[in-house]
């Protein structure tokens, strides 16, 4: 400030300085130091000029260039707006940085506005919804999700709690269940969480089943034999009335320990080890016992039928040149026979059942069991290796079956990495598909 007024005066001494060369005497002094005020005031508003037509564009690289206070003011001012775009790049890193946290997350986001129009959403979301990511911003939600129990949440204002809604991608055979949850935040806006529970809702309806279905197949024959017990010690009986009800009682003391005796198998092939690749099986014998365990089981079932199974297998000699298989050969004749067991079990006298095993050019080889029973519906298809899960209970139990077979078959395949594949056709039969990798596989010799 002080240069300032120093320079005002300066300007003024040289106007009076010169009125007073030019002969006007004290007066043209006066007059020439008032027209230097005047000069000096015009050219500091013209200099503030150009620092406020540059304020009002704020491009850092036209600053203007000047000394004096003007020149200080413009400086000030750069540091300032140079200080303030770090900030907002700053500002804009870390905001990009939440978004990609966001769109890295499992579960969907979505921000709306106080009006429930979409401000942002990530791609989960969009999967899940619908949604475009672009062309649905700040269109009305409850336009783009109608889903009758959303908008009925939505317009409830009640977010307490969250609403599972059916995923757009949900089949019969394949459920898709979504969790949304609105949190309200800032000014009247809201963000939109979901998350896919389809897993969470199935474990929880298996933990059920399995429960129920345990303490079902228990209690049956347990009070079968209590019934037994009571009517042995408080009825006199005759030893061909005593025999049949010890041979009922045997036959569901049997049953509670084949259910016994599955999940033990279960808890045992859950808590060990894959197996390793020391102990090799030719395939020839291995399919041998399949088959003998399926024709005596077959002949056990349809002995007092008219007609019998037409059961087909590969030729014992053509299986000479499939080599070995690597595993725990009594777990891999379980799983097998279990699917070759099931077919017989379920396939009316006189179905047919072929079994198959041939190698894929990549080393693979693939077991199958197809059968010319009842078929299965889509939707117990994903559900068909789960605990106790059985398509029709009445025929299950007319079978003998504990529904647990195919939960073993799924745990001995995993462990010995194959793949176990199920087609069926209602009214048309069943496929059941293994799937072995090449490494548990040798000694595939090509035919000729």
């Amino acid at each position: 400030m002080l240069w300032r007024i120093s320079y005002f005066l300066l300007w003024q001494i040289a106007g009076g300085g010169l009125g007073w060369w030019h002969g006007g005497g004290p007066w043209g002094a006066a007059l020439g130091a008032a027209l230097a005020a005047w000069a000096w005031f015009v050219w500091d508003l013209l200099r503030g000029a150009r620092v406020l037509r540059w304020l009002r564009t704020g491009d850092l690289s036209e600053v203007p260039a000047m000394r004096g206070i003007w020149g200080e003011a413009a400086d000030r001012a750069r540091r300032l707006l140079r200080r303030q775009e770090a900030q907002i790049r700053d500002s804009q890193d870390r905001l990009q940085e939440i978004l990609a946290a966001l769109q890295a997350t499992p579960n969907g986001v979505v921000l709306l506005d106080a009006q429930g129009r979409i401000e942002w959403c990530n791609q989960m979301a969009a999967s899940q919804f619908g949604f475009d990511a672009q062309r649905d911003v700040m269109q009305s939600i409850g336009n783009l999700v109608r889903d009758p129990e959303f908008t009925a949440y939505f317009a409830a204002q009640d977010f307490t709690h969250d609403v599972v809604l059916e995923g757009r991608f949900s089949t019969p055979s394949r459920p898709v269940r979504i969790s949304v949850h609105l949190h309200p935040y800032g000014d009247g806006r809201t963000l939109l969480l979901s998350r896919d529970v389809t897993a969470l809702e199935q474990a929880e309806a298996m933990r059920r089943d399995f429960v129920a279905n345990v303490s079902h197949e228990i209690r049956t024959p347990l009070t079968v034999l209590t019934g037994f017990v009571e009517t042995l010690q408080t009825l006199p009986l005759s030893a061909e009335e005593r025999s049949r009800y010890l041979g009922m009682m045997a036959q569901q003391a049997l049953r509670m320990q084949s259910v016994v005796q599955d999940l033990l198998t279960l808890s045992r092939l859950e808590g060990s080890p894959p197996p390793g690749m020391a102990e090799w099986t030719p395939v020839q014998a291995l399919m041998q016992r399949c088959e003998e365990e399926g024709r005596a089981l077959s002949s056990l079932l349809t002995q007092n039928q008219p007609r019998q199974h037409v059961m087909v297998f590969p030729p014992m000699n053509a299986l000479q040149a499939e080599g070995d298989i690597a595993g725990v050969p009594t777990e891999l004749q379980s799983a097998l026979s279990n699917l070759i067991s099931n077919a017989v079990r379920y396939t009316p006298a006189g179905g047919v059942i072929t079994v198959a095993w041939h190698r894929m050019e990549d080393g693979r080889a693939v077991f199958s069991v197809q059968d010319t029973g009842p078929g299965i519906a889509p939707e117990h298809l994903p559900r068909l290796t789960e605990r106790f899960y059985r398509v029709d209970r009445s025929r299950s139990r007319e079978t003998g079956g504990t529904g647990l077979g195919l939960a073993i078959v799924k745990h001995v395949l995993q462990r010995h990495g194959a793949t176990l594949d199920i087609a069926s056709t209602l009214g048309k039969g069943s496929v059941f598909t293994v799937t072995f990798p090449a490494n548990r596989l040798r000694g595939f010799l090509l035919p000729d």
